[in-house]
């Protein structure tokens, strides 16, 4: 009798388990899906888009483009635990310590971009290197305002919404007029 509760009670869990699971993946589809995966596509079809590179200049590129783009994440990553320690070890003894190896993390960051760059002109000609950072800057400006709500957001240089200082309040002089 023990045996048949206990295997009764393996399938439900088991059963349960995979509907939870099953559900979420049904949600996740019904919200348009992973966003980093619709991010990443809207960023390859700009970049395609930008650069018009060749079939031979394309197979060259996207492995190369793909190995900066794991560099960049985990540089950002550690430099994103190298703040927070340093936030939270404001207060403490190591604090320079912390400093340093934040700083050490940006430095690192800087190193992935000048790899990359010196890497994309072995497999690009100079103006599709350059066209590359133009596009993936304003490719995180254009992102940027989407999240901010700011669509007229274009990036370096483009028109903001209100232009490109906030409003300052006016001052005692000003409110007499």
């Amino acid at each position: 009798m023990k045996k048949i509760i206990s295997v009764f009670l393996t399938v439900v869990l088991v059963g349960s388990a995979a509907f939870a699971q099953n559900n979420k993946a049904e949600k996740k589809e019904k919200k348009g899906g992973d966003w980093r995966e619709k991010v990443r596509a809207e960023q390859v079809a700009g970049i395609t888009a930008q650069l018009d590179l060749s079939e031979a200049e394309a197979q060259a590129f996207w492995p190369v483009y793909n190995e900066v783009q794991k560099k960049r994440r985990e540089a950002f990553k550690a430099s994103a635990q190298a703040y927070k320690a340093l936030n939270e070890g404001i207060e403490g003894n190591e604090v320079n310590t912390l400093l340093e190896k934040y700083l050490d993390s940006k430095k690192a960051a800087d190193a992935v971009e000048t790899e990359a760059i010196a890497r994309y002109k072995k497999v690009l000609p100079v103006e599709k290197v350059a066209k590359l950072i133009v596009a993936e800057e304003n490719f995180r400006h254009q992102q940027i305002g989407k999240l901010g709500g700011k669509a007229g957001h274009q990036g370096p240089g483009g028109p903001r919404p209100g232009g490109n200082r906030p409003q300052m309040p006016p001052t005692g002089d000003e409110m007499m007029d």
